[in-house]
Parts: C-alpha cells; sequence; structure tokens
C-alpha cells in the first residue's frame, strides 16, 4: 500500500466502514509509516473533538409544563351522563393529539433557534479546527501555493463569493504560502494560508454584513488557538497551534494591512 492510498483510506478506516483484510493492509502501513501514522492521529483528534463538541438540548420546564396542561385540558370533557363518557373521551383524543402536535412544533422551533444563536458560533470554531487540522495532513494544505498575492487573490475568483484580501507580510515574519478553498456552516469559504517559523496560520473569511466590526476573541481548544473577529462585513477566524501572544500579534498586522 502506498502513502497515497493509506491517506484516502484513512476515513473509513477510522469509521470502521473498511472490510476486514482491507482494514488489515492500512494498519500493517501505519505501523511501518511514521507521517502516516501521524496523519492518522490527527483524525481520530478531530474525531474526538467532534464528539466532545456536541450538544443535547432538552425541553425547558415551561414547556413541559404547558404539554402536561394541554393533555390534561383535553382530557377533562364535557360533563354527562354516565353512557356518553366513553363518546366524550373519544372526541377528545382528536384535540390531545392536536394540542401535543402544535406544542411539539413549537416547541421544535423555539429549540431550533435557540440551537442555531447559541450553537452556530461554536459550530464554526469545530469546523475551522477541524479543517486546519486536516489541512495538516500532505497535500491539504494549498489548492494554490504562491508567495505572491497577486497570484493567490485572483485565483479565488469565480470560486467564492467574495475576494479575500491577500495581505503580503514577510517582512514581517509571517510568509504568505498560498490558499485553498474550505467548506464552512455549508458553504464555499476561502483560506489564506501563512507561516511563522515551522507553524502554519490558516484564515478562514466568509461575508458576514450583519456583525460590526469588534474586538477578537481568542479561544485555545486542544492545543490550537482560533482568533474570532469582524472586520469590514466579514467575519474572520485564525487558526494556528503558535503561541496566543504571536497569533494576536498576526490578527492586528492582518487587519491594519485590510
Amino acid at each position: 500500500m502506498t502513502c497515497t492510498d493509506c491517506l484516502e483510506s484513512l476515513g473509513p478506516f477510522v469509521d470502521g466502514e473498511l472490510a476486514t483484510d482491507e482494514a488489515a493492509v492500512v494498519e500493517e502501513h501505519l505501523k511501518m509509516c511514521a507521517d502516516c501514522a501521524a496523519a492518522h492521529r490527527r483524525i481520530l483528534a478531530t474525531s474526538s473533538q467532534l464528539k466532545a463538541a456536541l450538544v443535547r438540548y432538552q425541553a425547558p420546564d415551561v414547556l413541559k409544563a404547558r404539554i402536561k396542561a394541554s393533555l390534561t385540558d383535553a382530557t377533562r370533557g364535557e360533563p354527562g351522563r354516565g353512557e356518553l363518557r366513553p363518546l366524550v373521551r373519544a372526541k377528545a383524543w382528536p384535540r390531545m393529539v392536536a394540542a401535543a402536535a402544535t406544542v411539539a412544533i413549537v416547541s421544535s422551533a423555539l429549540t431550533f433557534a435557540a440551537m442555531r444563536q447559541s450553537g452556530s458560533r461554536d459550530s464554526a470554531e469545530q469546523q475551522v479546527l477541524a479543517s486546519h487540522i486536516r489541512s495538516l495532513m500532505p497535500g491539504h494544505l494549498t489548492d494554490v501555493a504562491s508567495n505572491d498575492q497577486h497570484n493567490v487573490k485572483p485565483w479565488f475568483n469565480g470560486r467564492v463569493d467574495m475576494s479575500p484580501d491577500v495581505p503580503r507580510l514577510d517582512s514581517i515574519g509571517f510568509p504568505l504560502v498560498g490558499g485553498r478553498i474550505d467548506y464552512i456552516n455549508g458553504r464555499s469559504v476561502p483560506v489564506i494560508v501563512y507561516t511563522r517559523r515551522q507553524h502554519v496560520i490558516n484564515v478562514f473569511s466568509w461575508p458576514e454584513s450583519a456583525a460590526p466590526d469588534q474586538p477578537s476573541v481568542v479561544r485555545s481548544n486542544h492545543g490550537y488557538n482560533l482568533i474570532r473577529l469582524a472586520h469590514s462585513g466579514d467575519e474572520l477566524w485564525i487558526v494556528s497551534d503558535l503561541n496566543r501572544a504571536e497569533l494576536e500579534t498576526f490578527a492586528k498586522l492582518l487587519i491594519a494591512a485590510h
């Protein structure tokens, strides 16, 4: 098995989708190839991070109370003679079903809205982190490799719905190495790639007209630093294992050069 074949099989291998004999071949290759073994470890780490980030939402107590109240009201029926009670109960069932369905729909809508509001940023964080880790695998870092901004910037024309800024920061220690297209929150986004010594810095960006310019938010996640900020109608995420102080310096220089 070649390294290329192994890397292409790592996803199905981690997910347990390979046949027994195919999985055995991959395992044997991983024992002999340090690069593929490192890629395998990165995929496992990414998978663990994504699973750890899953959030399960429970219905608020107020919704539970409304459901119980709706069911109680539906089963009361109307007073009458004993021989009419079965008919009353029979008529109550459609109201019970309708009430439960209505509350379920409202609950789902409220839960979905809450998930979108509270989880969108966390989702973006996990996605850009996973994309950053994936980019470190051989052959995944750039789609266009160049230290010339006049080669990198035009490459995105017609491929994404924005023209990303590609400032050159070589003179201050952050050389440009190229760019690529990644997939975040259901859309293709440009990624500009810089380095600092042996550290890779990925800069993700997409239009976000509703987000005013704001101070950066820095987070650490499994040994990586992530900076989120909004600037000139765009949302930017900067990801690297570079130390926090230097990455914040890079973010300030990047914005100043926009």
